[in-house]
């Protein structure tokens, strides 16, 4: 695909992994849509991207709203014309153990614990790679949608919410490529591995440090990286229903 006056929704665009994919599209001539639930990180984006001389416009959404996700795929064809990509990256953390004793004291991570995450990572990309397929169909546009996983996916201690998500999104990107070959629309996901985000950055630097000597490359990800596998992704038109991971090597 040509990113040139390509049209790209991207969903959690007001901050970290979101803003650079933005950003890095944008360097490229991508045309984007905006999507969070921020609308100041959202305006910070949207700034960064007219700096470069590209459209961009922002749209204020909950993606585990059915309703709010079916109405701003249909605004985003209304004022593009047309949608060409959608990166599914919204997603939040909540973590915790499944049970917990200590000192006889028995705690659980509770059912909202659970779904909450469940419905922003999961839900919210269900609901967003049906409707930008849709539209794709419906504008007779080639297009990809790439959903963003987790090297967690494989499952971490402390994460069930979160792994079981990333787990499940991975193999939407691979039921999706399947099924929606016949329409000229690929699907891939990314599993990126400890990324420096603002989220990383709030981490103690001893946390950092024992968590850099885990992984092989000895350092966390820069978002730049996960940007510019996008960026491959989108370009190269014979990459579908697969999951790539960048993770420096760590495996969990």
């Amino acid at each position: 695909m040509e990113l040139r006056e390509s049209v790209i929704a991207i969903t959690g665009a007001g901050q970290g992994l979101g803003q650079m994919m933005a950003i890095t599209l944008a360097h490229y001539g991508a045309e984007l849509a905006l999507m969070d639930v921020n609308e100041q990180a959202l305006k910070e984006t949207q700034d960064q991207c007219h700096m470069l001389g590209v459209k961009a416009l922002t749209y204020c959404v909950d993606v585990t709203s059915e309703g709010q996700v079916e109405q701003v795929f249909g605004d985003i064809v209304t004022d593009f014309g047309r949608l060409d990509g959608l990166i599914n990256n919204a997603g939040i953390l909540r973590d915790g153990l499944l049970v917990k004793v200590k000192d006889g004291q028995v705690s659980k991570m509770s059912l909202e614990q659970f779904n909450s995450v469940i419905n922003v990572n999961l839900t919210g990309t269900f609901l967003c790679g049906r409707e930008a397929a849709l539209r794709m169909i419906e504008t007779n546009c080639h297009g990809v949608i790439i959903n963003i996983s987790s090297v967690a996916r494989a499952g971490n201690i402390g994460q069930t919410n979160y792994a079981a998500s990333k787990a499940a999104v991975a193999t939407l990107a691979t039921t999706w490529g399947k099924e929606l070959a016949r329409y000229g629309i690929r699907a891939a996901a990314i599993a990126p591995g400890v990324i420096e985000t603002p989220m990383a950055a709030q981490m103690k630097p001893e946390a950092i440090a024992r968590l850099e000597a885990m992984i092989p490359a000895g350092r966390m990800g820069k978002t730049s990286e996960i940007a510019n596998t996008v960026k491959f992704i989108f370009e190269n038109d014979y990459i579908n229903g697969r999951v790539i991971e960048v993770d420096g090597g760590i495996r969990m």
